[in-house]
């Protein structure tokens, strides 16, 4: 029988459920349990698809295609395993699914209702993600209190009562701040969170409590006492230089022994050596380079979060310390804050805003030879910018940003001119690329075929591809049943490479994306080459 985990949240928001329930999956599967993970968001969206990234951060997309919340990146990158689109829905999804049956007569002309009808199928979605698991981890987004979660967590509830305490446990999130005027750690936000929560009818089994400072153990005793849980069943979530020692911090306070035994499971002896010297490597790095990432989402860092997490990994490969320089690319300024750097990185991003500073700072990495690293649009940015600079087509531009441009070299193709309603419509999911033997792409794969995952709608303009490649941007990648271009390189470039998928999505801490592993290697050189040249000279 399936065993359940809810892991809920309280006093504030972006306390880090998922990281939570990520480091809880990645402890269980070390001792030999098959985890199986979801995420409940409980905003009206069918999907974070269409949000705006400043509101809710960066459109996580998976192997099927599906568009879901970010937490679905750290499941992935903490278990190593591919999550769908049945491991993230919304509270729009569900009542989406319970409108359309009611429309069609399945319930036989009942009142339809939050109890039992909406609860049943969250249910339904629970028990659908947990087959073949030995335990599921579920994640309730947003924060007890808020009315959008109640129905999520009133199934939460009735699993509880359904499954028995030995097949149900309940992991609560929450905040122990400090204040600095007074020196003091305080527990009452915890206690009014844990009470909500117990009115709900859930009774926490651990409490996790973030802090900037160690607990005491006389404040574990009041938390003990007030929230009625044993002293060892509150774990200390301290701030960490990295997100990937959250498993190690558990792994010492017993957190996953204590699972193991309130959930009556059978594991094998834990084994998280591989993690562990990852995580060794991560903070004893013997280089650094800084790398400057020019997006038009930077005053909100989750909104990139898989390439910062990528670009870390690629350096943990490469034993290096990576200084990620947050570059908004509306900064009239901008090129002089590139001089230092040792590569350049533009990530995907929709809409015309900013997109003048990113076709710039393509430019300066073409003219100055400073490593450069597309994604999405910005494999788009670097083909406009060759086209007016090297082809001095003056105006050439996508239609995205320009639909009368007289040299249109980023457009939709037929089927996405057609498109009427946005969500879910874009080129989606996973697409084969064929990789030219001797690119820079395929020194760093070492394959002449690859999968990786898209979330765009314009495409390079075939109609200019010849005049391109013939000027020097060299096309090394395409998705072969359609003839689109999928990688494009720079000729005479100690590194320019950029993609029109999302390579950061398929990044793992053990095994970092090929790309930006060569892409930090790169960096590396040229700040490196740089010092020396830089270095004064001795007489001898």
């Amino acid at each position: 029988m399936t065993k359940y985990i809810f892991v809920t949240g309280g006093v504030v928001s972006s306390l880090g459920k998922g990281i939570s329930a990520s480091s809880i999956g990645r402890l269980l599967q070390a001792r030999g349990l098959n985890v199986a993970m979801l995420k409940c968001d409980p905003y009206i969206n069918v999907d974070p698809g269409t949000m705006n990234p400043f509101q809710h951060g960066e459109v996580y997309v998976t192997e099927d295609g599906a568009e879901t919340d970010l937490d679905l990146g750290h499941y992935e990158r903490f278990l190593g395993r591919e999550m769908h689109q049945v491991n993230n829905f919304t509270a729009g999804k569900v009542y989406e699914t319970v409108i359309s049956r009611e429309r069609q007569g399945d319930f036989l002309g009942a009142t339809v209702q939050v109890i039992p009808h909406i609860t049943d199928e969250i249910k339904t979605r629970f028990r659908a993600i947990a087959k073949g698991a030995d335990v599921a981890i579920i994640e309730i987004g947003g924060t007890v209190g808020d009315i959008e979660s109640l129905p999520f967590l009133e199934a939460a509830r009735q699993m509880g009562l359904e499954g028995g305490k030995d097949n149900v446990l309940y992991v609560h999130v929450t905040l122990i701040p400090y204040i600095r005027a007074s020196e003091e750690l305080k527990t009452k936000p915890t206690q009014h969170s844990v009470g909500k929560l117990r009115e709900i009818g859930i009774n926490p089994d651990l409490i996790v409590c973030r802090t900037e400072k160690p607990l005491s153990p006389e404040i574990k005793a009041k938390l003990s006492l007030f929230c009625n849980v044993p002293k060892e069943s509150v774990i200390e979530a301290h701030d960490v230089p990295s997100i990937y020692e959250v498993p190690l911090v558990f792994q010492k306070q017993g957190l996953d022994d204590q699972i193991i035994m309130l959930l009556r499971l059978r594991t094998h002896s834990k084994d998280m050596a591989s993690w562990t010297e990852m995580v060794d490597r991560l903070y004893r790095p013997k280089r650094e380079v800084t790398i400057a990432l020019a997006g038009k989402y930077t005053d909100y860092k989750d909104a990139y979060k898989s390439v910062n997490e990528a670009l870390i990994h690629a350096g943990i490969a490469n034993e290096a310390r990576i200084s990620i320089r947050f570059l908004d690319t509306t900064d009239p300024d901008i090129r002089a804050k590139l001089a230092d750097v040792g590569g350049i990185l533009v990530p995907g991003g929709f809409g015309d805003r900013g997109i003048e500073g990113k076709i710039q700072v393509a430019q300066l990495a073409r003219e100055a030879r400073i490593p450069y690293f597309g994604l999405c649009l910005g494999l788009q940015v670097a083909v406009i910018e060759f086209a007016r600079n090297v082809l001095k087509l003056a105006d050439a531009n996508s239609t995205e940003f320009d639909a009368r441009t007289r040299y249109p070299v980023i457009d939709l193709l037929p089927e996405q001119k057609a498109v009427k309603e946005k969500g879910a419509s874009m080129r989606l999911g996973t697409y084969e690329c064929a990789v030219k033997k001797g690119s820079l792409a395929h020194r760093a794969y070492g394959l002449t075929s690859v999968s990786e995952r898209h979330r765009h709608r314009f495409e390079v303009n075939n109609k200019f591809r010849k005049l391109i490649e013939e000027s020097g941007l060299l096309v090394t990648g395409t998705h072969a049943p359609k003839n689109l271009v999928e990688i494009v390189e720079l000729k005479d470039h100690p590194w320019f490479l950029a993609v029109q998928f999302h390579p950061e999505f398929k990044s793992r801490p053990e095994a970092p994306h090929p790309l930006f592993r060569d892409f930090i290697a790169a960096a590396l050189t040229r700040a490196s080459s740089d010092k020396g040249r830089n270095a004064p000279s001795h007489a001898v």
